[in-house]
């Protein structure tokens, strides 16, 4: 598409959803000369300060309509977004991921067999259906194990560790009584990921390795690049997320999650959309996973996604520290969301940059408390 099919005119891009993502993409794209317009169920989401605001429900036709009218392109920002709101809007306005990239992104069942169908390891799993079927697999697979709710869920929610047999026999119920993918839970080294960039001429660009710890279920570090010596896990990683995009026809920005066991990677989950764990990128490298999304899905070249240096991203998570103290740590960077802080929720990020990087991200951690 670009900018040139109309002399002048600026690209109206649509996003599903007007969360903190959606929210820095605007604030990515806006420099591209790109306007933005949301639809989100709260009228204090937090892209309303970066573009136009449409108060209403994914699954309401008028305000879709109104969502849809005069759009250039439209995306999403979280995997979430009901399927056929998704459908309905691709319907009138190029989508870019595309409903069927946001489908296997919903399941994770079909995450799953899509990785296996593209050769990337994964540790053993299966579908469960019923009380029965998870029993059934347990019984099979044996324990320890690992079940998800096929559908929804992030942050560690949806899922439940399966260590005795009174895991099992409370499982269903535990989870809901839905469909479950269940898995070999497998002791791993540390978890990594890869945000990676597809174009719609199938130009690809890949982001440094990333590794990632975890609290409570939510993404609390991210550290860039990896340790990765040779770059043979990097190197893997980015052939994985090229070949699932190439798959699924995929235009812009996807993440992959893995865990590291015996320098092996094995795939967990994907995200079809722009991902926490490259929020570093705004400022560790010349083109953020934000700009790259935004050049993706508006047909503009991709832009480079080497690191500057080493980047340590520090998720605020219930609690948001003075601004002063943060800043008084070499080469941090402070975002905001807008959001009321409340236990449990990400309201910011803290981006440090350079050779002492690690013990910056000390510095912000242990005054950013987690509530």
């Amino acid at each position: 598409m670009g900018q040139t099919g109309q002399e002048g005119a600026r690209v109206l891009v649509g996003v599903l959803g007007g969360g903190q993502l959606g929210r820095m993409l605007a604030l990515a794209g806006l420099p591209l000369g790109l306007r933005f317009r949301f639809l989100d169920p709260s009228p204090e989401a937090p892209a309303r300060e970066v573009g136009e605001l449409v108060v209403g429900d994914f699954d309401d036709p008028g305000a879709l309509d109104r969502f849809c009218a005069g759009l250039d392109v439209a995306t999403f920002e979280f995997e979430n977004v009901p399927l056929a709101a998704a459908e309905r809007v691709a319907a009138r306005v190029a989508m870019h991921p595309s409903p069927r990239a946001l489908a296997t992104g919903q399941d994770r069942l079909s995450e799953k067999a899509l990785f296996r169908e593209v050769g990337v390891g994964v540790h053993d799993f299966a579908a469960a259906a019923s009380d029965a079927d998870v029993r059934e697999i347990a019984a099979r697979l044996g324990l320890p194990l690992i079940a998800k709710t096929r559908r929804m869920g992030y942050d560690g929610k949806g899922q439940m560790v399966l260590r005795e047999q009174k895991d099992v026999d409370a499982c269903w119920s535990a989870l809901g009584g839905v469909p479950l993918l269940v898995e070999r839970l497998v002791p791993f080294e540390r978890e990594v990921s890869i945000v990676a960039c597809r174009g719609s001429s199938g130009e690809f660009a890949g982001y440094p390795l990333t590794q990632n710890t975890h609290v409570r279920g939510i993404l609390r570090e991210s550290v860039a690049p990896a340790p990765d010596p040779g770059g043979r896990m990097s190197d893997e990683a980015a052939r994985h997320a090229r070949r699932i995009m190439e798959r699924i026809g995929y235009v812009g920005v996807l993440a992959i999650e893995f865990f590291v066991r015996d320098g092996e990677l094995l795939a967990n989950e994907m995200a079809p959309r722009v991902h926490n764990s490259g929020h570093w990128t705004i400022d560790g490298c010349a083109c953020s996973q934000f700009e790259n999304h935004c050049r993706a899905i508006a047909g503009l070249p991709l832009g480079p996604t080497a690191a500057r240096a080493q980047s340590v991203m520090v998720n605020l998570i219930g609690h948001v520290p003075r601004a002063e103290e943060v800043l008084r740590v070499p080469g941090a960077h402070l975002h905001l969301y807008g959001k009321a802080a409340r236990p449990g929720r990400k309201v910011g990020h803290v981006t440090i940059v350079g050779p002492d990087a690690l013990a910056g991200a000390e510095r912000v951690k242990a005054m950013s408390l987690l509530t």
